[in-house]
């Protein structure tokens, strides 16, 4: 059964013909308009997320789910779905073990009413790349079967650990699933297994996916949309990269509750080794001449992070550890800068880089609510954008400019104006001294 949203939500090409542009030319003979803060708006908005720090699950076992059926065969993503599919996922696994580098990670396809293993569960982004590099050069054919890839993501996610969440993800181009069986009581099972279903349409919307993921996911919809453009998928998949907050079903809540309180985890810091002769690591069986020795059993293993072959122990490195960290307490969106808050602080350069930031109108008034600029016209913003390029931290009160605060919101996960400032205890000890 196929639906069509509730809220339609127009294309890119259907709001770029009804958008009348106001352009105007600026003083130093520029076109200046709402287009030029579109790219900033565009930023802005990928940006602000919700910062409540929640419980979420940090070790994630993902199985991403690739429609390999002659519906991606479509070209109304170009050059295909197939195609513009394969470049997307191979951006999401260089992210998803960026946000998340003591995850794992698998890819499955749907062909000719099958389910097919493209790469194992594993930690290394470089074995899941060259998988879908050699998947680009296929062809896809036949129909998809959900039901069957869900019983193999269920088979792959049997036998992981308890303190990480199951996570299955599918993009899905058809409209139509072609199962062997009742679907309904595979949907039970993924609940009974407590794993998570989420899935990105590239057509139109199906009931039965959205009954998937509704299932799944404790009632909430919002694990179920569909891609209106190029852009939106790709946002989409990339906001999956964002680890799931932990919840408490009301179904199952004395069993999960006692599965997601917090608990230790024994895991090993292993550190790099060179040896003068090359010897076989645990992991490949390959002849080495580096890597790392496992803390409880000593058994080498060419990379990290990794689960010991030998005695089953997490190894990982502090730094992933600490990558990982800033999920549970990310960053707060920093709020946009007028020109009075402007003209307060005498900003003219931004705090991380130094770029110069526009000049502040020397006279204004303010007039109906709304500030005015004598003597110059006053140039329009796409919304979201801030009208002074500026952009405040409330911790600290330093402004920076929008690329300062793509870099920091999603690279470093830290203010560089909050780390280094000096608290007040440290501060007064060292003027005493």
């Amino acid at each position: 059964m196929v639906s069509r949203p509730k809220d339609r939500v127009q294309a890119r090409w259907e709001e770029a013909a009804n958008r009348n542009w106001e352009l105007q030319e600026g003083a130093d003979g520029s076109i200046e308009g709402v287009l030029g803060g579109l790219e900033e708006a565009g930023k802005r908005k990928r940006l602000l997320k919700d910062t409540t720090p929640l419980q979420r699950g940090i070790i994630r076992h993902t199985l991403l789910v690739l429609d390999l059926s002659t519906a991606m065969n479509e070209k109304d993503l170009r050059p295909t779905r197939h195609l513009l599919t394969i470049k997307y996922t191979i951006m999401f696994v260089r992210e998803f073990f960026e946000q998340n580098p003591i995850s794992q990670l698998g890819i499955l396809g749907m062909r000719e009413g099958l389910a097919i293993r493209v790469s194992d569960m594993s930690g290394n982004p470089n074995d899941h790349i060259s998988a879908l590099k050699i998947l680009r050069g296929t062809e896809p054919k036949g129909n998809p079967s959900l039901q069957n890839a869900l019983d193999m993501a269920r088979a792959a996610l049997y036998h992981t650990p308890s303190h990480g969440t199951r996570e299955v993800v599918i993009i899905l181009g058809a409209l139509l699933s072609s199962d062997p069986g009742d679907i309904h009581d595979t949907i039970k099972a993924c609940i009974r297994d407590r794993i998570r279903v989420r899935i990105i349409g590239l057509a139109a919307q199906m009931h039965i996916c959205a009954e998937i993921c509704r299932k799944t996911n404790g009632g909430d919809e919002n694990y179920y949309d569909v891609a209106i453009d190029e852009v939106d998928y790709k946002q989409q998949l990339m906001a999956i990269t964002t680890p799931p907050v932990l919840r408490v079903t009301d179904a199952d809540s004395s069993d999960t509750q006692g599965k997601n309180q917090s608990a230790l985890l024994m895991m090993g810091f292993p550190s790099r080794i060179v040896e003068e002769k090359a010897t076989l690591c645990a992991c490949h069986g390959n002849l080495t001449r580096g890597g790392y020795l496992c803390s409880r059993c000593k058994a080498k293993v060419c990379n990290l992070p990794a689960t010991c072959p030998t005695c089953d122990l997490t190894l990982i490195l502090s730094t992933h550890l600490a990558r990982s960290y800033h999920h549970l307490f990310p960053l707060r969106n920093w709020s946009e800068v007028s020109w009075s808050r402007a003209r307060t602080k005498g900003t003219t350069q931004c705090y991380g880089c130094l770029s110069s930031f526009p000049a502040v109108p020397k006279q204004h008034e303010v007039a109906n609510g709304t500030e005015h600029d004598q003597g110059a016209a006053k140039t329009k913003r796409a919304e979201g954008a801030s009208e002074s390029s500026r952009y405040e931290c409330e911790a600290c009160g330093d402004h920076f400019c929008i690329d300062c605060d793509v870099f920091c919101h999603e690279v470093v996960h830290n203010c560089p104006g909050c780390q280094s400032t000096v608290p007040a205890d440290i501060s007064e000890k060292t003027n005493g001294d």
